[in-house]
């Protein structure tokens, strides 16, 4: 039960992130929002309550850049405490891996939450831009490679 006047424990959080794939370049956004703002992020969002991992990856890169992703995998997990931020959090994030795609169609990412997100870019995954959200830059640090071998 929880008091009156104090504040709840802060319990961790799902989120799902997005290794959207075309060639070599991976889709990044720059963050406008209390944690990790203004660092390069893939596209992504909580979960939402009884949703798939896949479900969550394909409503949120569709909300986020008006993408239609087809063929999302789970790639890994990743534990972040993120104790730094203005907004203390812990996230369990989930990577999935996707391709862009219905037949092929050409196309183009849309900043369709510009309250979010400064706009969407392709870049390659060997020329990344700083800084980048924790939990990727910790990925990155780490040697992690989202494409197929």
């Amino acid at each position: 039960m929880e008091n009156i006047g104090e504040s709840p424990v802060p319990v961790p959080k799902v989120a799902v992130a997005v290794f959207l794939l075309k060639g070599r370049s991976v889709l990044l956004g720059r963050r406008r929002s209390a944690v990790g703002n203004s660092t390069f992020a893939l596209p992504g969002g909580h979960l939402e309550f009884g949703e798939s991992f896949e479900e969550c990856a394909a409503r949120e890169v569709k909300e986020e850049s008006g993408l239609v992703i087809g063929n999302a995998e789970l790639l890994t997990v990743t534990n972040n405490v993120m104790l730094d931020e203005p907004r203390k959090c812990h996230y369990v994030t989930i990577f999935m891996r996707a391709v862009m795609g219905v037949d092929g169609e050409e196309q183009v990412p849309l900043n369709l939450e510009p309250h979010k997100c400064d706009g969407w870019e392709w870049y390659e995954w060997d020329h990344l831009p700083h800084p980048l959200f924790h939990p990727l830059h910790k990925m990155v640090k780490a040697g992690f490679d989202p494409f197929p071998h």
